[in-house]
């Protein structure tokens, strides 16, 4: 990874949180009001909330950094050979958002030459803004966090989550779902996978996992996990990406016990 002086990584912090906060209070404005709403498949939506919330905050990106790549959910990926490449949900749980359920997030990442080096998420709805810089540790409005030292399965709460369509996957989770469930004390099931991933930072989660999730879903969170002494890799225990389809984060201690279940799906 290319350096970064800490002039420039205060700037790029400072705009990821400015940017986060700024649409979590565009969000706060628009839930439970009446949306447009497109459907990109059976439970795939996209709101007015989500158009408006990405185009904030990649105008704010552009303004600071006008060089830079952006990747988000809802638009062709802005290119660019800066090396710079900003991984954005604007808003993460849509469909909780559209029913007024509060867990829903914003999530900024940034990655540099090919690796993770910051990431941002807000939950609008409680003021919780996660954060962390790579090699700076983990942050939870302004205060280190870290993950749980739970050493056990059976005395774990764990979090995943499903895709929108009913195809291989979603039936492959349901049975991994069930053999958690009676290996651990609760699996969580909160629908914003950015959320479930700091809250597994912060210590509130002891591990987590989750087939279909894309770039943005991840990126920013993989960052916090990282940095808060957390563990990520596929469902293989090969290395994390955040481009691949498998996600699973622990606690560190309860890694191995979560593979020999993931394994045998």
């Amino acid at each position: 990874m290319q350096f970064i002086d800490e002039k420039l990584e205060r700037k790029l912090l400072n705009t990821a949180l400015v940017a986060a906060q700024a649409v979590g209070k565009l969000l706060i404005k628009k839930l439970n009001t009446t949306l447009s709403i497109d459907f990109k498949g059976r439970a795939n939506m996209v709101t007015e909330a989500d158009h408006a919330s990405e185009n904030l905050i990649i105008e704010m990106i552009q303004h600071e950094f006008p060089d830079h790549q952006i990747l988000t959910e809802e638009r062709p990926q802005i290119e660019s050979n800066s090396g710079f490449k900003w991984i954005i949900d604007p808003l993460d749980g849509t469909t909780n958002f559209v029913h007024g359920f509060p867990m829903f997030a914003v999530s900024i990442g940034l990655e540099i030459a090919g690796e993770m080096f910051l990431g941002v998420v807000l939950h609008p709805t409680t003021g919780e803004i996660f954060s962390a810089i790579r090699g700076r540790g983990a942050f939870l409005n302004k205060k280190p966090i870290f993950v749980s030292s739970t050493e056990k399965l059976s005395h774990s709460l764990l979090a995943t989550g499903f895709p929108y369509e009913l195809d291989a996957s979603f039936y492959r989770n349901m049975e991994l779902f069930k053999r958690f469930y009676v290996k651990c004390q609760g699996v969580r099931r909160p629908g914003a996978a950015a959320l479930d991933l700091c809250y597994l930072a912060c210590g509130r989660y002891d591990g987590f996992w989750e087939f279909s999730l894309h770039p943005w879903d991840v990126a920013a969170a993989s960052v916090i996990i990282s940095e808060a002494g957390g563990f990520l890799s596929d469902f293989q225990g090969e290395a994390f990406s955040v481009y691949k389809c498998e996600t699973l984060a622990t606690n560190g201690k309860i890694t191995h016990e979560m593979l020999d279940i993931l394994k045998i799906s």
